[in-house]
């Protein structure tokens, strides 16, 4: 349990952090803040740059034993911050409007409580992972050489989601987070007086088609093992003129889909289909991908474990019905340990994710901290 003390320490900083805020692949500051508190808590080890600006601190047991990995994120969002907390945003046109900045503090607070008392056996690995919001960060943390050396058998992790009663609990064994890519399609042809479009080579009417052909491939519907969903979520069609006939198009989509076989599957249908499109023209093509999340899945083990920190905790909580639609990058860990992620409630008076009002709760760190630390205890002691 943390003391009075340690609460109003974590709360602070993550008033700094609220304040500092840095996006994806940009971290620099907000690491340094970090790896500096876990040299004064008195973590074994600190490791640094990791994956891009990932901080690891590891807790060392004099028994041998399984590793097991705690996870927050670091980065803020491209988000102006409204919102008139006395910790607002300095920096303009960021924010942190998706709790990280809490999260952050939250396993601060794990690493005082090992500090105080290491695990009995194994180690406990505290992760900052850098570039959640464009799910670059996780694979370029697992692709870092010294991620071997801290490779956990087991992982935990949760997200605060507002709309949820203070404290309160979500989580599903199985699937429980969406794969998710960006997909940017570029059609080239040849511009044209309008007068003589004939002389051109216009996308137009490809645009049109691919918008509703690819929009077509994901319907959405129940969130079974077929589920898929593209929403299209920018498109431009020349240059704002009367007297050009266009010569270029851009089409962008966000894929998603629950199981990873499905994701594969959309990606093929979608390149394939945007290629034929623009070979159907005599259009130029070239097709891109961003923000690529892995499905994530609770391990049933490690949901398990969740159910009885939660109890012991007194922690209200319910299984959900069905995954969630959005993405966490926590799923690439998955990939090489047994996870489970759960979400907390934030509040159900409090604006939502991303909103640029939203501020993290912080009665909520000394929640998220106990529950990643009695989660690692339940496992090394």
């Amino acid at each position: 349990m943390l003391s009075n003390r340690e609460i109003v320490d974590l709360t602070e900083l993550r008033h700094l952090l609220h304040q500092r805020p840095e996006v994806s692949g940009q971290e620099r500051e907000t690491a340094a803040v970090v790896a500096d508190k876990l040299r004064q808590i008195g973590a074994d080890r600190v490791v640094t740059d990791l994956g891009g600006h990932g901080v690891a601190a590891v807790f060392e047991a004099a028994e041998p034993g399984p590793t097991v990995m705690l996870r927050a994120e670091l980065d803020g969002l491209p988000i102006e911050e409204t919102g008139l907390v006395p910790h607002a945003s300095t920096i303009p046109g960021r924010g942190h409007m998706c709790g990280h900045d809490g999260h952050s503090a939250a396993l601060l607070g794990c690493a005082y409580a090992f500090a105080r008392q290491r695990p009995a056996t194994g180690r406990v690995v505290l992760m900052f992972q850098p570039a959640e919001e464009d799910g670059s960060g996780a694979a370029a943390v697992i692709a870092d050489p010294r991620f071997a050396d801290l490779q956990p058998d087991m992982a935990f992790s949760w997200h605060n989601m507002p709309g949820m009663p203070l404290g309160h609990a979500r989580f599903r064994t199985g699937p429980m987070f969406c794969a998710s890519v960006g997909l940017r399609v570029e059609l080239r042809g040849r511009t044209a007086h309008a007068s003589q479009p004939e002389t051109g080579v216009s996308p137009a009417q490809s645009l049109a088609a691919l918008i509703r052909e690819i929009a077509a491939l994901g319907p959405g519907g129940p969130m079974d093992p077929d589920f898929a969903l593209v929403t299209i979520t920018h498109a431009r069609l020349g240059e704002p003129s009367y007297g050009i006939a266009p010569g270029r198009a851009e089409l962008q989509a966000t894929l998603r889909a629950l199981m990873p076989a499905r994701m594969e599957q959309l990606r093929s249908d979608a390149e394939a289909l945007a290629r034929q499109v623009a070979r159907d023209a005599g259009l130029g093509v070239s097709v891109e991908w961003h923000d690529d999340f892995a499905s994530s899945a609770n391990d049933a083990e490690a949901t398990d474990i969740i159910r009885r920190v939660l109890d012991a905790r007194q922690v209200p909580w319910a299984e959900m019905t069905e995954p969630y639609r959005g993405s966490e990058d926590f799923g690439r860990f998955g990939q090489t340990a047994r996870t489970a992620m759960i979400l907390l409630g934030a509040g159900t008076e409090v604006s939502a994710l991303h909103n640029p009002d939203y501020d993290f709760p912080d009665d909520l760190i000394p929640i998220g901290a106990g529950i990643l630390t009695d989660a690692a205890r339940a496992i090394l002691g």
